[in-house]
């Protein structure tokens, strides 16, 4: 294995440790995603439709593809969706 192949596995594997961690983190401290709330530059991560990947980068409020992380059972209240919901949401739009 050369070093190049050596280098991709390993970056490989971080980011697969930082994707796979991002979730049970939100669920052992109760929390949950929750799409349609984010107020423009206030997103927590990556939108659905794949435009942007980073927090801070949600270009209007209340957009159907961005998300922050509320306390669980809180999302409805604030008139909220599930990601199920939003991607239907979209397909709609």
């Amino acid at each position: 294995m050369n070093q190049r192949h050596l280098i991709a596995a390993a970056a490989t594997s971080l980011m697969s440790l930082a994707l796979l961690s991002t979730p049970a983190l939100a669920q052992n401290s109760g929390k949950e995603k929750c799409f349609g709330i984010a107020k423009a530059g206030q997103n927590d991560c990556a939108n659905l439709s794949g435009s942007h990947s980073c927090a801070g980068q949600a270009k209007v409020d209340n957009d159907k593809g961005e998300w922050k992380y509320v306390s669980a059972g809180t999302c409805k209240q604030m008139k909220g969706m599930t990601a199920d919901e939003a991607k239907m949401g979209m397909k709609k739009s």
